[in-house]
């Protein structure tokens, strides 16, 4: 008997990834496809995706789904896209800017000027966000000064996911969790934060529309032609990749933590109401319109131990770093790091802060760097973990993520400088999983619960020592942190 598929896609910034899941959220393994890619990097700070390319690069990757798929009826597209995307459209929808990515740090100095004009404690309560880069606001204002001509022709802000909905649906509606991401938004009320709107001196309609519960829209008649296993899909409109992330590594309820670790990092919960509070330097989205989103992100995760890599020519497998490491044992190089090569996100949003090493001795060699920039990383996650805690009591960490997955010593090291026993999750497709499962919840097709948590391969112990000795070294990098001037904030 045929079986009931949904065609499952996670379109992130360093991939795009695809597959075909049963009505249970399960992945069709054979039918996984992945294409990388890299945001470009510009000198003065950019990060962005050129639009048509990477609508491109999607297109390619259904097209090789759908050649492994086997034979029943495709019912659903289900997305996710990398949160804080933005790019401009004009009034025929064509791209009038690439696609800048949260990364994209050019209109940095916007934030100043955000922060004498608005009050950003107010802000950040109503909208979940700080003032940064990342967001829409300061990246807005930048290109209204910058960029003249590119305002003029925009006719719509929008989404990454949002443009590919055009292309495939020729309708724009985003989900509630990509509007949350991007600091515009009302988080408690689900509507445009008319404030900023103002400020911004934005029309409502260069804002998408926020799609309601629901929602979901039949594939063009040049796709339908192109797919005739897609000619009665419908295409529900893409979620946030972080929000997807959670619920695929089974941290859709409260009490369980989030930690992922892949080229960036972020710890998140899950809750069923709104907190009563949004701890200074840690950001509140939303999943969907029952449920919200709270924790931090940072930007140096292991693309700050790829680039570390190459800085320092070390050219010995992840598996001979990690032994080294271990030998070695904890903070052994006395080194304090301040991992902000990509800047700074969670818990400073300094957007003038870089990497700083302090201790180097003729003793010093490039392990012992590496090192240290590894475990600074980990600080940085607990120093957020903390302060989710100071709201939201949590009972479990479960962590995921490509950096994860490449280097056992990180999960040691994190472990060891929470204090506390972390599980691993096996689900090696934990975004694209979850945007599956939040596409079945929607459409009434299950409900996730305290169940659907994503099988986990093992337990990674803390140890005592090891956590007194981080506990220490966590005190000199806070000292180290806390010393630097932010006076521009």
């Amino acid at each position: 008997m045929p079986i009931t598929l949904i065609l499952g896609l996670d379109v992130g910034s360093s991939s795009v990834r695809g597959a075909l899941f049963d009505g249970g959220g399960r992945m069709l393994k054979r039918t996984f496809v992945k294409e990388e890619r890299r945001l470009a990097a510009t000198r003065d700070g950019g990060a962005e995706l050129d639009a048509n390319k990477a609508f491109q690069q999607v297109v390619g990757v259904i097209d090789g789904v759908l050649e492994r798929a086997p034979s029943g009826e495709v019912t659903h597209v289900a997305a996710c896209t990398f949160w804080h995307s933005m790019m401009g459209l004009d009034e025929r929808g064509r791209p009038t800017t690439p696609v800048l990515g949260w990364a994209d740090n050019r209109s940095r100095e916007q934030v100043a000027k955000l922060r004498r004009q608005l009050d950003e404690a107010a802000v950040h309560w109503r909208t979940g966000a700080h003032f940064h880069s990342s967001f829409w606001p300061a990246k807005l204002l930048w290109l209204r000064a910058e960029h003249k001509d590119i305002w003029r022709r925009t006719a719509r802000w929008c989404s990454l996911g949002d443009h590919l909905q055009m292309h495939f649906c020729g309708e724009a509606a985003s989900d509630i969790s990509i509007v949350s991401g991007t600091g515009i938004l009302d988080t408690r009320q689900g509507i445009w934060d008319a404030e900023l709107v103002r400020s911004l001196k934005l029309k409502p309609a260069m804002l998408p529309p926020i799609a309601a519960g629901g929602t979901a829209f039949p594939l063009l008649p040049k796709w339908r032609k192109r797919w005739p296993r897609l000619a009665d899909a419908q295409w529900i409109p893409a979620v946030a990749d972080g929000a997807a992330n959670s619920v695929g590594s089974g941290c859709a309820v409260p009490g369980r933590a989030a930690l992922m670790l892949g080229t960036s990092g972020a710890v998140r919960v899950v809750l069923d109401t709104p907190p009563g509070s949004i701890p200074e330097g840690l950001w509140c989205y939303r999943v969907d319109a029952r449920r919200f989103i709270l924790g931090g992100a940072i930007s140096d995760g292991g693309g700050l131990y790829d680039r570390l890599k190459q800085i320092l020519r070390i050219d010995i497998s992840d598996a001979a770093i990690g032994k080294e490491m271990a030998r070695r044992g904890a903070d052994a190089h006395g080194l304090t790091f301040m991992p902000f090569l990509a800047c700074e996100r969670s818990t400073g949003y300094d957007e003038l802060r870089t990497g700083e090493v302090c201790g180097l001795t003729m003793a010093t060699d490039a392990i012992d760097i590496l090192q240290a920039a590894m475990e600074s990383v980990a600080f940085r996650l607990a120093e957020i973990l903390d302060r989710i805690e100071s709201v939201c009591p949590v009972r479990e960490v479960i962590t995921s993520g490509g950096a994860i997955t490449a280097s056992p010593v990180w999960l040691k090291m994190i472990a060891d400088i929470l204090g506390r026993d972390v599980e691993v999750n096996s689900e090696p497709e934990a975004s694209l999983r979850g945007a599956v499962l939040l596409a079945l919840e929607k459409t009434g097709k299950m409900e996730i619960t305290d169940w659907l948590s994503a099988i986990k391969t093992r337990t990674i112990s803390s140890h005592p020592t090891c956590h007194a000795v981080y506990r220490k070294a966590r005190n000199r990098h806070q000292s180290v942190y806390g010393s630097i001037d932010n006076t521009d904030k």
